[in-house]
Protein backbone atom coordinates (compact mmCIF):
# COMPACT_ATOMS: atom_id res chain seq x y z
CA UNK A 1 0.00 0.00 0.00
CA UNK A 2 1.16 3.53 -0.84
CA UNK A 3 0.48 6.71 1.09
CA UNK A 4 0.88 10.29 -0.03
CA UNK A 5 0.53 13.59 1.81
CA UNK A 6 0.73 17.13 0.49
CA UNK A 7 -0.27 20.53 1.82
CA UNK A 8 -1.76 23.06 -0.59
CA UNK A 9 -1.52 26.71 0.45
CA UNK A 10 -3.99 29.49 -0.37
CA UNK A 11 -4.12 33.21 0.36
CA UNK A 12 -7.16 34.96 -1.03
CA UNK A 13 -7.37 38.68 -1.69
CA UNK A 14 -10.95 38.83 -0.46
CA UNK A 15 -12.68 37.69 2.72
CA UNK A 16 -14.77 35.06 0.92
CA UNK A 17 -13.85 33.14 -2.20
CA UNK A 18 -14.53 29.78 -3.83
CA UNK A 19 -11.59 28.23 -5.68
CA UNK A 20 -11.86 25.20 -7.96
CA UNK A 21 -8.99 22.93 -6.86
CA UNK A 22 -9.94 19.84 -8.88
CA UNK A 23 -6.96 20.06 -11.26
CA UNK A 24 -4.53 20.63 -8.38
CA UNK A 25 -5.92 17.64 -6.49
CA UNK A 26 -5.70 15.53 -9.68
CA UNK A 27 -2.03 16.58 -9.96
CA UNK A 28 -1.49 15.31 -6.41
CA UNK A 29 -3.07 12.00 -7.40
CA UNK A 30 -0.68 11.68 -10.36
CA UNK A 31 2.29 12.51 -8.09
CA UNK A 32 1.18 9.84 -5.60
CA UNK A 33 1.34 6.97 -8.07
CA UNK A 34 -1.82 5.50 -6.52
CA UNK A 35 -4.13 3.89 -9.07
CA UNK A 36 -6.83 2.51 -6.76
CA UNK A 37 -7.67 3.83 -3.33
CA UNK A 38 -9.10 6.76 -1.43
CA UNK A 39 -8.27 10.47 -1.51
CA UNK A 40 -9.03 12.73 1.45
CA UNK A 41 -8.91 16.48 0.98
CA UNK A 42 -9.59 18.68 3.98
CA UNK A 43 -9.27 22.27 5.10
CA UNK A 44 -6.80 22.70 7.96
CA UNK A 45 -8.46 25.89 9.22
CA UNK A 46 -11.76 26.30 11.05
CA UNK A 47 -12.93 29.15 8.79
CA UNK A 48 -12.35 27.38 5.45
CA UNK A 49 -14.03 24.46 3.72
CA UNK A 50 -13.49 21.81 1.08
CA UNK A 51 -16.59 20.59 -0.71
CA UNK A 52 -17.82 19.09 -3.99
CA UNK A 53 -20.32 20.76 -6.27
CA UNK A 54 -20.86 22.16 -9.77
CA UNK A 55 -18.52 24.85 -11.13
CA UNK A 56 -21.22 27.34 -12.08
CA UNK A 57 -20.90 31.06 -11.37
CA UNK A 58 -24.63 31.40 -10.72
CA UNK A 59 -24.50 28.61 -8.18
CA UNK A 60 -21.45 30.22 -6.54
CA UNK A 61 -23.42 33.46 -6.16
CA UNK A 62 -26.32 31.42 -4.75
CA UNK A 63 -23.93 29.97 -2.13
CA UNK A 64 -22.83 33.49 -1.18
CA UNK A 65 -26.41 34.74 -0.88
CA UNK A 66 -27.57 31.65 1.02
CA UNK A 67 -24.63 31.64 3.44
CA UNK A 68 -24.96 35.38 4.09
CA UNK A 69 -28.65 34.83 4.83
CA UNK A 70 -27.84 32.10 7.35
CA UNK A 71 -24.78 33.73 8.94
CA UNK A 72 -24.35 37.35 7.89
CA UNK A 73 -20.90 38.85 8.37
CA UNK A 74 -22.28 42.03 9.94
CA UNK A 75 -23.15 43.37 12.38
CA UNK A 76 -20.18 41.84 14.17
CA UNK A 77 -21.88 42.52 17.51
CA UNK A 78 -24.53 39.87 16.83
CA UNK A 79 -22.04 37.08 17.63
CA UNK A 80 -20.77 36.11 21.08
CA UNK A 81 -17.53 34.78 19.51
CA UNK A 82 -16.55 38.15 18.09
CA UNK A 83 -14.21 40.02 20.34
CA UNK A 84 -10.57 39.51 19.47
CA UNK A 85 -11.62 38.55 15.93
CA UNK A 86 -14.63 39.38 13.78
CA UNK A 87 -15.04 36.01 12.08
CA UNK A 88 -17.85 34.17 13.88
CA UNK A 89 -19.81 34.11 10.61
CA UNK A 90 -16.89 32.35 8.89
CA UNK A 91 -16.90 29.58 11.52
CA UNK A 92 -20.62 29.04 10.94
CA UNK A 93 -20.27 29.07 7.14
CA UNK A 94 -17.52 26.47 7.33
CA UNK A 95 -19.71 24.24 9.48
CA UNK A 96 -22.48 24.43 6.88
CA UNK A 97 -20.19 23.80 3.87
CA UNK A 98 -18.16 21.04 5.52
CA UNK A 99 -14.56 20.30 6.37
CA UNK A 100 -13.52 17.69 3.81
CA UNK A 101 -14.26 15.45 0.88
CA UNK A 102 -13.37 11.83 0.32
CA UNK A 103 -13.11 10.70 -3.30
CA UNK A 104 -12.60 7.19 -4.62
CA UNK A 105 -9.60 6.69 -6.88
CA UNK A 106 -10.09 4.22 -9.73
CA UNK A 107 -7.56 3.50 -12.48
CA UNK A 108 -5.52 6.53 -11.45
CA UNK A 109 -8.36 9.04 -11.75
CA UNK A 110 -10.69 10.79 -9.35
CA UNK A 111 -14.04 9.00 -9.36
CA UNK A 112 -16.17 12.13 -9.67
CA UNK A 113 -19.60 12.46 -11.23
CA UNK A 114 -19.99 14.31 -14.54
CA UNK A 115 -20.40 17.80 -13.02
CA UNK A 116 -18.60 17.30 -9.72
CA UNK A 117 -15.64 19.53 -8.94
CA UNK A 118 -13.64 19.99 -5.73
CA UNK A 119 -13.64 23.47 -4.19
CA UNK A 120 -11.75 25.29 -1.50
CA UNK A 121 -14.15 27.66 0.24
CA UNK A 122 -12.58 30.59 2.07
CA UNK A 123 -14.81 32.47 4.52
CA UNK A 124 -12.23 34.57 6.43
CA UNK A 125 -9.51 35.24 3.88
CA UNK A 126 -6.61 37.56 3.32
CA UNK A 127 -4.22 35.28 5.17
CA UNK A 128 -2.34 32.11 4.32
CA UNK A 129 -4.21 28.86 4.93
CA UNK A 130 -3.68 25.26 3.96
CA UNK A 131 -5.53 22.23 2.66
CA UNK A 132 -4.32 18.68 3.24
CA UNK A 133 -4.42 16.05 0.51
CA UNK A 134 -3.93 12.49 1.79
CA UNK A 135 -4.06 9.54 -0.60
CA UNK A 136 -3.98 5.89 0.41
CA UNK A 137 -4.08 2.95 -1.98
CA UNK A 138 -2.16 0.77 -4.34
Amino acid sequence: MKTYRKELWFETRTRRELINITATVADCLRESGVSDGILLCNAMHITASVFINDDDSGLHQDFETWLEGLAPEKPYSRYHHNGYEDNADAHLKRTIMGREVVVAVTNGTLDLGPWEQIFYGEFDGKRRKRVLVKIIGS
